[in-house]
């Protein structure tokens, strides 16, 4: 393992312990050149899944895409960043224990959408402004009627 700080090869090992419910090892490590300590993350590499967006291109699954979505989405708003991560790894988790090669992003961006209306409602207006492309006052009103109970469940635009 490379040091992060000086770039140097050795290192030794502090401390090991189980990470992520034990899907991962978390080592603690301190570099014999400068003598800081890092931390790194093992786990297991699974299956490459690539997301297929809107316009056809695909791109390798990325999970810190959906934290920085639900970053941007809950902020200043009173959700904090381990009930993110925790919302990332179970999406994460889920897409991978679906076992396909390919996922659409509408797909995953519902998988956001539902956990995000779990979490924090103005948080879910707000991505679900971006994920579905909100062009007109009247879109917002649609899933404001659905989050008061007066619309039809599923909140889908009718632009989807």
């Amino acid at each position: 393992m490379r040091c992060p700080f000086c770039g140097h090869e050795d290192d030794k090992v502090l401390d090991s312990r189980t990470a992520k419910g034990g899907e991962a090892i978390r080592r603690r490590r301190e570099c014999l050149a400068c003598g800081r300590r890092y931390t790194t993350f093992e786990q297991v590499e699974e299956l490459h899944v690539m997301v297929v967006k809107r316009d056809m291109r695909r791109e390798p699954f990325d999970r810190n895409k959906i934290l920085k979505g639900m970053t941007v989405a809950c902020e200043k708003r009173p959700v904090g960043m381990d009930v993110l991560e925790s919302i990332a790894d179970d999406i994460e988790r889920e897409v991978h224990d679906l076992g396909v090669r390919e996922i659409g992003s509408d797909q995953i961006g519902e998988m956001v959408s539902e956990a995000l209306r779990k979490v924090d409602q103005v948080a879910y207006v707000r991505f679900a402004s971006v994920y579905r492309q909100f062009e007109d006052v009247g879109q917002f009103r649609e899933i404001i009627d659905v989050l008061r109970g007066r619309g039809q469940s599923g909140a889908k635009s009718t632009r989807d």
